[in-house]
């Protein structure tokens, strides 16, 4: 049972105040008059309120006494987090060089009237690379890619697929140089061939080409409506775009496969044609976060005596490489280089050593102790007398302000040549704020049971949490050769490899969903700074002989296609949108499930759910009909109706494109 907490004295304001009359009416039983007017009343109101006040001071001993010991098992208030996003810069024009924009560049939200704004800098550095058209070709599904270029250049319609199109068939676009993570502009001249296909949703999948394996692009814009009339396509490449070599000729290759149509929807009968391709860059995406650089900062002069303590200028710290430096007598030419450590304890006499309070900007070297026989051990280099100790560099900020909305990091903080704006088109996610109290003495007794060590799944879990606070869910399994290979068996999409005879730890980030409760698939997959910074912790803490994996889960894509009947006089869009939104709330790796915690691990999805679910939603007076399909959250593509999908110990559900029919009475 947990131990009573003491109060070391229960009395109150009015208590006091009571009292005080009582032993007036002993003591001087001429006093009579005892309203608050009474300006004896008023003194002994005002002795009371100051004593109520030490009474409080003396109660809080305990939490203070609490708060010491958590200090001496080594458990710390956790830092904020940084909040991190991808943020688009975009140029004024067309150049012919590369523009490059240099890491920590200051991006911010507008600023208000009451609210200041949210600074977030690039995380590296960004060259936006320029490209032009370069060569066509097409492929057949099954057949060989056929050179198109001379045939376009002489103004000749390119037929985009096989003369009767079918899924598989391919348009290759190559350009000039290969454009990491670029935003690419293509003009297409098309003429309306590709009879009966929806513009809105055309069957189609632009790729490009990793160095390894084809990756999706995201479309931000299709004026061509899936090549049925001249427009513009803008297209967001891979960070990893690379060159290739298709028809004997290299270049930065795309292609435009031809995918099955969704449910209902139609597919091409006749193959679009193209007259003209026109390719240029206008823009490129980098990583931000929300945190700033402190570069070079003078803490002050060593005095040369074990345990000296120095304070940073701007806590807290967010997470991150963190390098003291001292120079000055006795270190030579060159700066001495001090490395954080989590403590002092396997600290020796020649190991320069720091630990960081990262709250308080609590930089600290290492002590001195009295042994026993009189000795003494230094737990840690001492500096120099008179050397300088300075900070090569932290992030300071974080917190949960930087968790902003899609579109409102658009104040570009200093100028840039050709770059006209700036702007995240993913909400930015990650802010966690720094740990409180309350958190840190839950968390104590946790610490006394590992003991910073990992033995049971329940412990990578626990240290998981402690080092990434910003991961929405932390689940560890025990690993073996029965996990390999289940991705493709699950038909889901994830990282992270087998470890047989070990543990995998599977990280779910905090995603943001739209109005409907949709999440991006991107968002659940974690940072890999987030990943490493897990595995270098564990790893650390983990039995010797025990291989570990960090990684996201695997993510089965559902749909959920139904038809549904509304109440008589209900409005038919309104319960629509309150059931697709019932629907993504539910078949949802953060939210869903029917705890609402999250869909479980591992449990498969049935149509009986779905149809629950959607009985339940106002407005809704009959589910007709209710088919789950298999999707890849990725390319799209879906497998045959089903009623049940299940999933493997390590899998996730994650809806994609929910569609309902809803008929009014």
């Amino acid at each position: 049972m947990t131990l009573p907490r003491p109060r070391l004295d229960d009395r109150t304001f009015q208590g006091l105040v009571d009292e005080a009359k009582r032993r007036v009416q002993q003591r001087c039983p001429e006093w009579t008059d005892h309203n608050v007017s009474d300006p004896g009343v008023t003194l002994i109101e005002a002795f009371a309120s100051m004593v109520d006040q030490l009474v409080y001071r003396v109660n809080r001993v305990p939490e203070k006494s609490y708060l010491t010991f958590l200090d001496l098992i080594g458990v710390q208030l956790h830092p904020p987090t940084a909040a991190h996003t991808d943020v688009t810069f975009r140029l004024s024009a067309p150049r012919p060089e590369p523009v490059v924009v240099r890491a920590g560049t200051e991006i911010a939200t507008v600023r208000t009237e009451t609210e200041e704004a949210v600074v977030f800098t690039t995380s590296e550095a960004l060259s936006i690379v320029p490209c032009g058209f370069g060569h066509l070709a097409t492929r057949p599904s099954g057949g060989e890619a056929v050179d198109r270029t001379e045939e376009l250049a002489l103004g000749r319609d390119v037929p985009c697929f096989g003369a009767a199109p079918v899924v598989g068939d391919c348009l290759y676009v190559g350009l000039s140089a290969a454009v990491p993570a670029g935003v690419l502009a293509l003009r297409l001249d098309c003429t309306v061939e590709g009879v009966g296909v929806d513009p809105l949703r055309p069957p189609v999948l632009w790729e490009a080409w990793d160095g390894g394996a084809w990756r999706v692009c995201e479309i931000e814009k299709d004026d061509t409506g899936g090549f049925n009339r001249s427009g513009e396509l803008i297209l967001h490449l891979p960070r990893t775009h690379a060159p290739a070599t298709v028809v004997r000729r290299t270049g930065g290759w795309l292609r435009c496969r031809l995918i099955e149509a969704e449910p209902g929807q139609p597919t091409y009968v006749a193959p679009p044609v193209v007259r003209g391709v026109t390719a240029f860059t206008i823009g490129a995406t980098v990583p931000a976060e929300h945190a700033e650089t402190v570069t070079d900062e003078v803490l002050g002069q060593a005095e040369g005596v074990p345990g000296q303590v120095f304070r940073l200028a701007r806590p807290p710290v967010v997470p991150g490489d963190f390098v003291v430096d001292v120079t000055g007598p006795g270190t030579g030419a060159d700066a001495e280089r001090w490395i954080r450590v989590d403590d002092f304890a396997h600290s020796g006499p020649e190991d320069r050593h720091v630990t960081l309070d990262a709250n308080s900007g609590r930089v600290e070297f290492g002590p001195a102790v009295r042994e026993r026989d009189g000795g003494i051990r230094y737990f840690g280099r001492v500096p120099v007398k008179g050397a300088t100790v300075r900070v090569r560099s932290y992030r300071t900020g974080g917190g949960l302000r930087g968790n902003v909305a899609r579109s409102t990091l658009r104040v570009l903080r200093g100028s840039i040549p050709y770059v006209a704006r700036v702007e995240n088109r993913r909400p930015a996610l990650g802010g966690v704020d720094g740990e409180s109290v309350d958190s840190a003495r839950v968390r104590g007794p946790m610490t006394l049971r590992t003991l910073h060590r990992a033995v049971v799944p329940h412990d990578y879990e626990l240290l998981a949490r402690e080092i990434a606070p910003d991961a929405a869910r932390v689940h560890c399994i025990r690993a073996g050769a029965e996990d390999e290979g289940a991705g493709a068996e699950s038909g889901g999409r994830g990282a992270g490899e087998s470890a047989a005879g070990g543990v995998r730890l599977l990280i779910v980030p905090a995603g943001r969903g739209d109005v409907r409760g949709r999440i991006e698939f991107d968002e659940l997959v974690p940072p890999a700074q987030t990943l490493a910074l897990i595995s270098e912790h564990l790893n650390a803490r983990r039995p010797i002989g025990t291989r570990l994996a960090v990684g996201p889960p695997f993510y089965q894509g559902v749909t959920v296609v139904a038809s549904v009947q509304a109440e008589r006089g209900a409005d038919v869009e309104k319960v629509r949108e309150t059931a697709l939104s019932a629907l993504y709330g539910y078949f949802n790796p953060l939210t869903g499930g029917p705890a609402g915690e999250g869909w479980p691990f591992g449990r498969p999805v049935q149509s009986g759910e779905a149809f629950a679910v959607l009985q339940r939603v106002p407005g809704v007076d009959l589910v007709e009909d209710v088919r789950l399909y298999r999707a890849d959250p990725v390319t799209g593509e879906r497998t045959d109706a089903t009623t049940k999908i299940p999933l493997d110990r390590h899998a996730l559900v994650f809806s994609y494109e929910h569609q309902l029919r809803v008929r009014g009475a």
